[in-house]
């Protein structure tokens, strides 16, 4: 059944919101790089980070953005009675690993033909902390598989980790989402307390995993959203869409917001962190009920950078950390105006080269192992 103009549109903005992710992302590890050249100006980088501004460099929170999203376009077509979980299970396996071990190959190769000399960025930032400077085969290894909590060859690498886990556990998100589709306020409500308590507990299971659940709670309540969405639409609410928009934002960064009396580190700030991922739904269901967000996510661009909001994820902190440790993180400017760009460039090319044909690969071999299950279950059957 084919989707209506409305419907598809609004389906077509969470591309357009992953895209915005992406670069949310990336302008967020530009700021981390510009940190000490920022915090010599007072009062810069406090007004960057705990302004209205913040949304445009929550890189963090941003990604909760994608783990809302994976838990409702992964989850949605698992609801089908004819869904094939033999076939899930390599094709997803196999469409994330094979561009995370490209990238990390990627990023191996700029570290060989870039020298990363510490001299040339600031010790103690981000970069000297968080960036391989050097690596190791065992290293390359490790941070292929997805298993370490940290990463430092790519380092967005953690958030891979755990869509594999949720990848993995996806028929009991599915079995437990659709056990409380009827009590959806309140699986809300306990899987924002879960986040709240695992931000301040400092346990990264219980902040990561109720986020994916929030998705799937969007797939498995989607008819009854659209027909919220559309009273909402047919009432001419127009500021309840702002209202909800403003409201999912500052949740999504109130522990910055509120770092004048919440400062980082204290109880407060964690629980307020906690509220982010309630956030990153808010701004998932604006996208699927608001016609303006809807029109506006659909446009070109956002439809571009949706398409290679993967590719652009995986590549842009190896392409930002080369261009600094080339040109020195005091030319910071200098660093953006050349890093970002071929930041887009680059992750344009590896999602044709990579990204594009491991998902045909990752499809085929999906095909393959439900074929052959079928071709071992025919002769049992006769």
């Amino acid at each position: 059944m084919g989707h209506g103009t409305g419907e598809a549109e609004r389906m077509h903005a969470l591309d357009g919101v992953r895209g915005v992710a992406a670069v949310v992302v990336l302008l967020y590890h530009l700021t981390l790089m510009a940190r000490p050249r920022l915090e010599e100006t007072e009062g810069l980088w406090e007004w960057i980070t705990q302004s209205p501004l913040r949304p445009l460099t929550a890189g963090s929170e941003a990604v909760l953005v994608f783990f809302v999203l994976s838990g409702l376009v992964v989850s949605l077509p698992a609801l089908s009675s004819s869904f094939d979980w033999l076939r899930y299970y390599p094709s997803r396996l196999l469409r994330l690993y094979l561009p995370v071990i490209a990238a990390v190959l990627f990023a191996v190769a700029l570290i060989t033909l870039v020298p990363r000399l510490p001299g040339a960025i600031t010790p103690d930032s981000w970069l000297a902390d968080r960036v391989a400077s050097s690596v190791t085969v065992s290293q390359v290894i490790e941070e292929s598989s997805l298993l370490p909590e940290t990463y430092t060859i790519v380092n967005v690498l953690w958030s891979l980790r755990w869509e594999v886990m949720f990848s993995v556990l996806l028929p009991v998100f599915i079995v437990v989402g659709l056990a409380v589709r009827r009590h959806r306020a309140l699986a809300a409500v306990v899987s924002i307390a879960l986040m709240v308590a695992g931000r301040v507990l400092d346990v990264d299971a219980l902040v990561y995993l109720p986020t994916f659940f929030l998705g799937t709670m969007l797939a498995v309540n989607l008819p009854a959203l659209r027909s919220w969405a559309a009273r909402r639409t047919a009432r001419g609410s127009g500021l309840i869409w702002a209202a909800l928009a403003v409201a999912s934002a500052v949740l999504l960064v109130a522990s910055w917001l509120a770092r004048p009396f919440a400062p980082a580190g204290s109880t407060l700030s964690a629980a307020l962190w906690g509220l982010a991922g309630a956030g990153a739904t808010g701004l998932i269901i604006v996208a699927i009920g608001s016609p303006l967000a809807g029109r506006m996510l659909s446009a070109r661009l956002p439809l571009w950078l949706g398409r290679i909001s993967f590719s652009l994820y995986l590549v842009h902190v190896p392409v930002l950390a080369s261009v600094a440790f080339l040109l020195g993180d005091e030319q910071w400017p200098l660093v953006a105006a050349i890093a970002i760009p071929a930041s887009f460039a680059i992750a344009w090319l590896f999602h044709v080269a990579v990204e594009m044909p491991a998902h045909r690969l990752a499809r085929r071999a999906g095909n393959r192992v439900a074929s052959r299950h079928d071709q071992i279950r025919e002769p049992i059957a006769s």
